[in-house]
């Protein structure tokens, strides 16, 4: 493409050469391991960088597209035009604790912001040991388990706006709901997250922490890639419930299965293309429509080009 050299050099003047990569398999950087290649995948460290790297694609008029740890997605075949905005755990997963208050770098991954907060008596995160997000993407999802979620415990959120400006949103700010925030239509890339928690007992929290992890194991079909739950729930009712009274674990199309184990999960039982997964969530839409009258709406967040 005629933008990729010039791009290029430009990335180089503020990043390291192996914070980007062009022509990306973004099947390597979602836990559901399908998807196309994205034209640059590019990792930053900081704030600062993130700024940057907004406001250069901006220059190039090229479309940039902001991902977490890949937990709760699907690409599309033909993969993702333009840049891929990674906030890693790696470049970009700073954690710290000032008293009760947790800060974290958007790619900080959930499991270890609250195993953090456990070693440090703070209570208010345990909900969240096995999500296998990252802290910015269970705020723009607002995230949740067990009772628990990250609506609970925001307090403030540092972020770069379309114009790569740093903006601070509050907690009223934030609009968060179920499986929604204002990121969402702002277009806003999260960049730090500050939780407010409380002093509580180590070994209580640590207890609940295993109680939620042995749940999640033993229900979940952590065996096969997948994007989490698959569905939202339809008010009154439990989308995994739904599926298995209709008949459909096991269900396949392609490389893609509803999970045997937990029917609220479509799965990558091997080599499932993108394709595979979208033909199999409309026809348990489908058939959960015929027998229940109820319509199932996808959780999973689906980009890119078919």
């Amino acid at each position: 493409m005629d933008w990729e050299d010039a791009f290029k050099n430009k990335l180089a003047e503020i990043l390291k050469g192996e914070q980007f990569i062009f022509h990306a398999p973004m099947s390597e950087q979602t836990t559901f391991k399908i998807g196309g290649a994205a034209d640059v995948l590019i990792f930053p460290s900081s704030i600062a960088e993130v700024a940057a790297v907004i406001k250069l694609a901006d220059d190039f008029k090229i479309p940039y597209t902001i991902l977490g740890n890949g937990s709760n997605v699907l690409v599309l075949d033909k993969g993702i035009r333009g840049a891929v905005i990674k906030f890693s755990d790696k470049f970009f997963g700073k954690i710290r604790v000032e008293g009760e208050k947790i800060f974290a770098d958007a790619g900080a991954l959930l499991k270890d912001v609250s195993k953090c907060a456990a070693e440090n008596s703070l209570s208010g995160l345990e909900f969240a040991v096995g999500i296998p997000g990252s802290i910015g993407g269970a705020v723009y999802m607002n995230a949740g388990a067990y009772g628990g979620e990250m609506k609970n415990i925001v307090a403030k959120v540092t972020a770069i706006s379309k114009e790569g400006e740093v903006v601070t949103l509050n907690a009223a700010d934030l609009n968060l709901g179920y499986r929604q925030s204002i990121f969402q239509q702002n277009g806003c890339a999260i960049c730090e997250v500050e939780m407010n928690l409380a002093h509580g007992n180590c070994e209580e929290i640590k207890n609940n922490m295993a109680d939620f992890t042995y749940r999640r194991e033993s229900k979940q079909p952590l065996e096969f890639p997948s994007a989490g739950s698959t569905f939202k729930r339809p008010e009154g009712y439990f989308a995994g419930t739904l599926i298995d009274k209709t008949g459909l674990k096991g269900l396949k199309v392609g490389g893609a299965m509803v999970s045997e184990k937990h029917a609220g999960f479509v799965v990558n039982a091997g080599r499932a293309t993108a394709q595979d997964v979208l033909n199999l969530i409309e026809e348990v839409r489908r058939r959960v429509m015929e027998v229940h009258g109820v319509t199932l709406m996808p959780e999973v967040r689906i980009i890119g080009e078919m």
